[in-house]
């Protein structure tokens, strides 16, 4: 080590020689790639569980809806963790967008966990999606690579989730201002939660819920269509029972579940090697779901009563036929089966319009 100037101008006059000193980057990488929390510390709530891995698996956007206290902040938070690990190029990606932003930390050289981000919904449009007098990205950026968590959905200004059309569709966002336009990459896994009422208590079974069907309805319908159109899991949480809460048994680890979900990517990965725009289910369009994910007699069926019976939306249908995909590829399947089929469709209960009857 040179401790005084003497040295410096001795080694630029070639004077003196420095020994050179190498890094293993990639090892140094491994070693900052740690997350403080773990799915094991959820206590129940497995059904939620399942059906964040199946949006890990297969890059799907989610809505987790459930009553006050059942645990979807804490579930969201640990969404990351079973997310593919950052590659170096993503990681660095990540770090210069949030050194843009002034967020990175003197201390941290480089960003290597998947960014996790919950704006507060009184956020606004320029705040989520960027701007300024000198264009600086955006919350929907500062999740790239990462999750987007929007608690209380329905809480946040119209204007405000509209305008994040644009990057859930393009995985980019272009800021204009007189003097400059600027890009800035915005791929990120969607992550919403809301009550079903005002109230909160609609689907709680230890709560009255004080709010009509009009109420309700009233509530749901400051979402748009256009954006639930995004979404391909709706997830019910339900409050966890005393007798889970009290359990000392953990379950599964972050990293169990991941390298289930690493595995499925792989799959995709590979199905999708001659398809430079698509790197997972939730990106597939028509004629991708056409090549892959034929159904049989069976499994055409199921859906098709499904759809007459339960009353799902037209829109369901395509989201159903992916997420289906992806649970087959958890399991290791080249076939979407019947049990694909009928756990997808649980996962559309918002459009069922059950909780209205």
């Amino acid at each position: 080590m040179q401790t005084h100037f003497a040295d410096v101008v001795g080694i630029l006059n070639e004077d003196k020689s420095i020994k050179a000193v190498r890094a293993d980057k990639r090892k140094n990488f491994q070693r900052i790639m740690r997350y403080s929390i773990d799915f094991s510390d959820v206590k129940g709530q497995g059904q939620v569980k399942r059906a964040l891995e199946v949006a890990a698996g297969g890059g799907h956007n989610v809505i987790m809806v459930g009553p006050p206290g059942s645990g979807k902040t804490i579930l969201a938070k640990r969404l990351p963790t079973i997310l593919p690990d950052l590659i170096l190029d993503e990681a660095l990606e990540t770090t210069k967008i949030h050194s843009v932003a002034g967020l990175l930390p003197a201390t941290q050289g480089l960003v290597a966990t998947r960014p996790f981000r919950s704006p507060h919904h009184t956020i606004s449009d320029a705040g989520l999606i960027g701007g300024g007098t000198v264009p600086k990205p955006g919350e929907v950026s500062l999740s790239h690579n990462g999750v987007l968590f929007l608690d209380e959905l329905p809480e946040f200004k119209k204007n405000v989730l509209e305008v994040m059309r644009q990057p859930l569709e393009n995985g980019d966002v272009t800021i204009s201002r007189a003097s400059i336009s600027l890009s800035y990459p915005a791929r990120f896994l969607l992550l919403a939660a809301m009550n079903l009422c005002p109230c909160g208590y609609a689907t709680d079974s230890h709560n009255e819920c004080t709010c009509t069907p009009q109420i309700i309805q009233k509530y749901m319908n400051r979402i748009s269509g256009p954006l639930m159109d995004r979404i391909d899991i709706h997830i019910e949480v339900p409050a966890v029972p005393f007798t889970e809460l009290s359990s000392k048994t953990n379950g599964e680890k972050s990293d169990v579940i991941k390298s289930r979900v690493q595995l499925a990517r792989q799959r995709q990965l590979d199905r999708f090697e001659e398809m430079p725009t698509v790197f997972c289910n939730a990106q597939m369009e028509s004629n991708e779901l056409k090549n892959y994910c034929t159904l049989g007699s069976k499994q055409s069926e199921l859906l098709k009563n499904a759809m007459e019976n339960l009353g799902l939306s037209a829109r369901a249908y395509d989201r159903i036929l992916k997420v289906s995909r992806t649970i087959a590829d958890l399991e290791g399947e080249e076939s979407i089966r019947t049990t694909h089929i009928s756990e997808a469709i649980h996962y559309r209960s918002l459009d069922r319009k059950l909780w209205l009857a």
